[in-house]
This record gives structure tokens, C-alpha cells and sequence, in this order.
């Protein structure tokens, strides 16, 4: 089956996103590192690590990927804001290291109108420089579908596949499918016929082998609107059938799935759409 989890706060201590994710009895796990709306962090110390590990093992080792900063933008045009990124980013494979976090899941940024192709190489550029920086050799980078909005990069599969083709590390590069943004960038998933179009194509263009990680959202806004809403599990217009094509598809049957809609501190909204999900598996 499907290792289903959610996306949890860190406030309060790294280490207490395992209390959360314990508390929806989920099976993986999706973290920032720390703030992740300032660029300036401070330093892991070596007793938060330890008592993430601790934590960790506690949970029976579940699956952890991190994701990075809202801020950082590999994408964009402008110097100083491409060398503030390239260094949180060296900063975010470090820290995915030290806490032996294997996954980072990464926008392709934004390209601020000039041009699709000039962003995305911008983006593989500043990706490689970064990874180079950081000096790290175990984080696998996934790059995540995205809806399109605005100058956003990520929004087709050609545009993906680019940066998994060009960049120097290949070899760690995979892909974060997120369902919401999958759809309202028009590759649609409601029917079994036209998930299997969308899948089909994917593994056509990049490889279903490079995809390692789901986000599982509904989305508010209807198919190929470009426009990035998250909504809960069977109340948006992807709709349950959708879900359940998903998670009974042999291919799929091993792979972390976390949740990224909204809820507040009690998390009774992750466990209802967790529960729906579940009761999708097997029909």
C-alpha cells in the first residue's frame, strides 16, 4: 500500500513534527528546516539532531523529506536574489544531511517574464551551483509539478524533463507529483481513461522511474486553470475517483504520499482526509 502522512509544522523543535504525524498515524512525513519565510536561519545544533533522531527512530523510521524555502527562487533574473538563493538552498542540502533526511522537494522557481527557456536554465544552473556548494552526496533533489501560476515554472512535463536532461546531477534528481497542481495545469486525473492518458504521457516524456514522492491534494479551481488552491480530499474538482485510481495503481503501491491541505493545530482535518483516503485503498 500507499505510505500515506501529511506535511507538519516544526514549531516548537524539529523534533516535534514526529509527535504530530504520530497523532494521524501517518506512515511519511513532510518538513521545512526551519523558517521558511526568512532567509537567514540559524545553525542545526547538535542536540537538535540528536533529538530528531531519537524522535525518529521512535517512529519507526518513517519516511522524511523536507521542502524548501518559499523564498528561494533558482529561477529568477535578478543577481542578488539568484545568489541569496543559490546559498539557502547549498543551506537546506546541508541541513537535509545532517538530520539524514534523503529527500528535498524543490519549485522550479519563476522565471519574472523572461521567457520559459531562460528560466529554466537559469534554474538548472543555479541548482547545480547550489548542490555544488553544499558539498552534499546523499539528498536526492525532487523537482515538484506545479499549476503554472503566474511565470511559474514546473507547470508541463517537457519543462521538468529539461531539468532532469541538463543538469550536471542527474543522478539525484526526481520528481514530486502534486495532484492539485497537476490538474490546474491540465493534466487531468477524474477518469481512468484520462489518468492513464496523464500517467502514459509522463512516463513517455520523463520516466515514471524518476517519480518518487506525491502530494496529494484536491483542487479548488477547475482543470488547466493555472491557478495553485489546495482543497480537501474529495471536496475539490479532481473529486474522490481520481484519489482512488491513484492509490490502487500497482506502480505507485510503495510510494510516500503526504497531504498538503489546509488544517489547524488539532489536525482533525488530516485525519479526515486521511481517513477518506484509506477508505479508497483495495476499491
Amino acid at each position: 500500500m500507499p505510505l500515506l502522512g501529511a506535511h507538519m509544522s516544526i514549531a516548537g523543535g524539529l523534533h516535534l513534527a514526529f509527535t504530530r504525524i504520530r497523532k494521524v498515524k501517518g506512515e511519511a512525513m513532510q518538513i521545512f528546516l526551519s523558517n521558511q519565510r526568512q532567509w537567514q536561519t540559524p545553525p542545526l545544533t547538535s542536540e537538535m539532531i540528536k533529538n530528531f533522531h531519537l524522535q525518529w527512530e521512535k517512529n519507526d523510521r518513517l519516511v522524511v523529506a523536507a521542502h524548501d524555502s518559499y523564498l528561494i527562487n533558482l529561477a529568477t533574473p535578478d543577481q542578488t536574489t539568484a545568489e541569496k538563493s543559490v546559498t539557502a538552498f547549498a543551506d537546506e542540502l546541508v541541513r537535509a544531511a545532517a538530520l539524514r533526511i534523503p529527500i528535498l522537494i524543490a519549485h522550479p522557481g519563476s522565471h519574472r517574464n523572461q521567457g520559459v527557456e531562460a528560466g529554466l536554465e537559469r534554474f538548472v544552473h543555479n541548482l547545480d551551483g547550489a548542490i555544488s556548494l553544499s558539498a552534499t552526496k546523499t539528498v536526492s533533489v525532487l523537482i515538484e509539478t506545479t499549476a503554472g501560476q503566474g511565470t511559474n515554472l514546473g507547470s508541463t512535463f517537457e519543462e521538468i524533463s529539461f531539468i532532469l536532461r541538463e543538469s550536471q546531477n542527474r543522478d539525484r534528481l526526481g520528481v514530486c507529483f502534486d495532484t492539485s497542481h497537476a490538474f490546474a495545469a491540465g493534466y487531468d486525473l477524474r477518469t481512468a481513461e484520462t489518468y492513464e492518458e496523464t500517467f502514459s504521457l509522463f512516463d513517455q516524456i520523463i520516466g515514471l522511474q524518476r517519480l518518487k514522492f506525491f502530494h496529494l491534494n484536491d483542487s479548488r479551481k477547475p482543470l488547466g486553470s493555472r491557478v495553485d488552491r489546495h482543497e480537501h480530499i474529495g471536496k475539490g474538482k479532481i473529486g474522490l475517483e481520481g484519489f482512488r485510481l491513484l492509490l490502487n495503481d500497482p506502480r505507485f503501491q510503495h510510494h510516500p504520499m503526504v497531504l498538503e491541505t489546509p488544517k489547524g493545530k488539532d489536525l482533525k482535518e488530516d485525519k479526515m482526509n486521511l481517513r477518506v483516503l484509506r477508505s479508497l485503498i483495495g476499491r
